[in-house]
């Protein structure tokens, strides 16, 4: 997906959210599905999480190839009985912190504040994404990365319904910046999923 800060903005706003812009650092960080694949699984890094901020005043845009969808695998050997955890788009005000994440207990965004997800588990490469399989509360929705090294090309086990940047050197840029965030704003963090439909 080629997107722009300003598309990005305006597609935020045009939902009623919340658009931070007041001085350095006041990050707004939003995923967008990609919309193309009518719910189906790929098990690829087809979507984004995108970062605008500002820095003296001048508008800065960073845009990493990520998945906001869980793998196939985790869609097939599920971890929860009512099935696999597909996040509901919607913006969730401070709903994340810096904290450590699995088992190797590296930094990243934890989920801090109760989330709404869709529960799938018939297990048919197509996510069902209505109403009635809607759950909310603390499902550990993270945002992290996949491999240590490199670059994944698949969701494979990288993803039970976090959202999961791709390349480690993108994860960590991300992880600076949230840093830096936190220093200025404090360590609360609000995630914001999109549709890429939503984006004109």
């Amino acid at each position: 997906m080629n997107i722009t800060r300003e598309q990005v903005e305006n597609a935020v706003k045009s939902k009623g959210y919340r658009w931070f812009e007041k001085r350095d650092y006041n990050l707004n960080i939003v995923g967008i599905r990609n919309s193309s694949f009518d719910d189906k699984i790929t098990n690829k890094f087809d979507d984004l999480i995108t970062v605008s901020y500002k820095v003296n005043n001048k508008w800065l845009f960073k845009a990493y190839n990520a998945t906001t969808d869980p793998g196939k695998y985790y869609s097939e050997n599920l971890l929860n009985k009512n099935g696999v955890a597909i996040l509901v788009p919607d913006q969730y005000l401070g709903s994340h912190k810096i904290g450590p994440h699995g088992r190797s207990r590296y930094t990243a965004l934890r989920q801090a504040k109760p989330l709404r997800v869709y529960r799938d588990k018939n297990k048919d490469q197509i996510f069902d994404l209505v109403e009635e399989n809607i759950q909310e509360g603390i499902f550990w929705i993270n945002i992290h990365r996949a491999t240590k090294w490199g670059t994944s090309k698949q969701i494979d086990k990288w993803s039970a319904g976090c959202q999961v940047i791709a390349s480690n050197s993108d994860f960590e840029e991300f992880m600076n910046l949230c840093h830096t965030s936190a220093k200025i704003w404090g360590d609360s963090f609000t995630y914001t999923l999109i549709e890429s439909d939503d984006v004109k």
